[in-house]
């Protein structure tokens, strides 16, 4: 199974491509500087130099033939300003999901974040209007994602990030309450996820929890 994963050299990301890699699984990822191609092929994965921000749909569904799946792990990151959240948590998502259908792929993966709302307005008291940004940003890409009739898309919403390290035990649901998660455990279920069909048209929370991964996926794909 060949996936290619945007935002290739982020964290996430780059526990994916080894867990891929690892299991005879093919992965590549996409990455904006050259630089970052090394670290990607000793995590065992293809690196694919592109720039999501600047790219043509068509030049991103070139590199997209042939996969059979795709995810979407990228993100403008926490040091960027609003007009990054913009550009790449949802342009750049919009524009991977266009790629892939161009590129017949239909299996799609976005990681998004939990409270994710196209419609926040206006940020709760206390919240940074950045973060605000930022999720509406990426209420707004899950949206485009779940309208398409042309991908096999599941959207994947993590609670707060940690980077412990994963106890290959979660609580994937389609509401689990805030909590944390490990991003070992994040890109485990992303793993399962893709040998998991049944969870397609599915938004999944993810926490950690008592259920291990593979049994986590299978119980949401049953429904």
């Amino acid at each position: 199974m060949r996936t290619v994963i945007a935002g290739g050299h982020g964290q996430i990301a780059m526990r994916l491509g080894r867990l891929l890699a690892s299991r005879g699984d093919e992965a590549a990822g996409i990455i904006r500087n050259p630089e970052q191609a090394d670290d990607l092929r000793a995590a065992g994965a293809e690196p694919i130099v592109c720039d999501l921000e600047s790219s043509s749909v068509e030049e991103v569904a070139a590199h997209l033939r042939g996969a059979d799946a795709v995810v979407f792990a990228a993100g403008a990151g926490p040091g960027s300003g609003a007009a990054r959240k913009e550009t790449v948590d949802r342009a750049a998502a919009v524009l991977f999901a266009d790629a892939a259908e161009q590129a017949g792929v239909r299996r799609y993966i976005i990681v998004s974040s939990m409270n994710a709302d196209s419609g926040l307005t206006e940020p709760p008291p206390g919240m940074d209007p950045v973060f605000a940004t930022y999720l509406r940003a990426k209420g707004a890409a899950d949206d485009d994602v779940r309208a398409r009739g042309g991908l096999d898309w599941t959207v994947l919403r993590p609670g707060r990030l940690t980077d412990g390290p994963g106890t290959g035990r979660v609580r994937l649901d389609e509401r689990t309450g805030r909590s944390e998660v490990p991003r070992d455990d994040v890109a485990a279920v992303i793993g399962a996820l893709l040998h998991a069909p049944g969870t397609a048209g599915l938004t999944l929370e993810l926490v950690s929890g008592d259920t291990p991964v593979d049994e986590a996926v299978a119980q949401v794909a049953l429904r």
